[in-house]
């Protein structure tokens, strides 16, 4: 079973920049098909933000960030980040990291971690 830490939110301006970074531990992202970014604000649904396909590198993001987030893989397979640029208010939520076996339902997921953007 995996375990999935994030870390690197925080507060931020609007239009300001975070790196967000999911390490994986007891089983190595290489085992899984997706790992995907999910977002959750205070008194919404979870939603998806972006996944990566391990095998080939494959990226996909939700409309609402497309053009400002970038997700990325380390070359050890053992970090995936977010890079989240022109943040807005809306972007504010708890982060999490999830990992799919399936390559349809995510498993596995984080604790998360708070992103806040101030206008």
């Amino acid at each position: 079973q995996v375990q999935l830490l994030e870390s690197g939110g925080g507060l931020v301006q609007a239009g300001g920049s975070l790196l967000l970074s999911c390490a994986a531990s007891g089983r190595a992202f290489s085992s899984y098909i997706l790992v995907g970014w999910f977002r959750q604000a205070p008194g919404k649904e979870r939603e998806y933000v972006s996944s990566i396909r391990w095998r080939d590198g494959s990226t996909y993001y939700a409309d609402s960030v497309k053009g400002r987030f970038t997700i990325s893989r380390d070359s050890a397979g053992n970090m995936v980040y977010l890079q989240m640029n022109s943040l807005k208010p809306e972007d504010t939520a708890v982060y999490s990291c999830a990992t799919s076996r399936s390559g349809r339902v995510y498993e596995s997921r984080g604790q998360g971690t708070q992103v806040t953007v101030s206008s």
